[in-house]
């Protein structure tokens, strides 16, 4: 079974704003770009991925994942995460209504193919499913079966309220790289640990040359 994939991209120019004690204004739109880049080359080369649907209007972050071989679903104006992602997920059912799907972070700088491949392997086991992010708080991949709607749920305490929502919870080891998503600059360098892509690896480097 092969999956599509929704991976929300908000405006770059107000993307990780929580990062701002690690990088400054006139580079933090850029390094979530390479996120955003580094998750999706990641996840299109996944065997288990038929393909990623992006919901953003930011034209760069458009053009750029358009290049990686992502679709654009252009988002819902200020509806918020949730809204665009039910709203990526609608469109992705209305082409292909027996695919099942997913929603990803846009924040996974460090996604393996292989890791991202037992997640959704472990998914298909259940109507709805979702991964805990690595703080245990949050979520990072929230899965649906086909005909089954995706209901996101994402914010504040987002596995205690995916949990709640009645999706499972799938209890997985060796998927670290799935799991770590990058909000603060301590979840930047736990990323830089377990090897990131080429782009967020360059906008790093930058970074740290930059501190010297």
């Amino acid at each position: 079974m092969q999956w599509t994939l929704v991976v929300p991209v908000k405006p770059l120019a107000r993307a990780k704003s929580r990062l701002s004690d690690t990088a400054d204004d006139g580079v933090r739109p850029g390094l979530a770009l390479a996120f955003a880049q580094d998750t999706v080359a990641a996840a299109l080369a996944c065997p288990a991925v038929a393909d990623v649907a992006v919901v953003t209007d930011d034209a760069r972050a458009g053009r750029e994942l358009t290049a990686l071989g992502a679709g654009i679903v252009p988002g819902e104006p200020g509806g918020g995460l949730n809204a665009a992602l039910a709203h990526g997920a609608a469109v992705v059912r209305a082409n292909r209504p027996k695919c099942p799907v997913a929603a990803l972070n846009a924040d996974l700088p460090a996604l393996r193919p292989a890791e991202l491949a037992r997640v959704l392997t472990a998914a298909t086991q259940f109507p709805r499913a979702f991964l805990p992010d690595a703080a245990g708080i949050g979520t990072t991949l929230l899965a649906a079966a086909p005909g089954r709607e995706l209901a996101p749920a994402f914010g504040t305490d987002s596995r205690a309220r995916h949990r709640a929502s009645g999706a499972v919870e799938l209890r997985l080891d060796a998927v670290d790289s799935v799991r770590q998503d990058v909000d603060t600059g301590g979840d930047l360098r736990s990323a830089l640990a377990l090897g990131v892509g080429p782009r967020t690896a360059a906008v790093a480097a930058r970074l740290l040359i930059a501190g010297q």
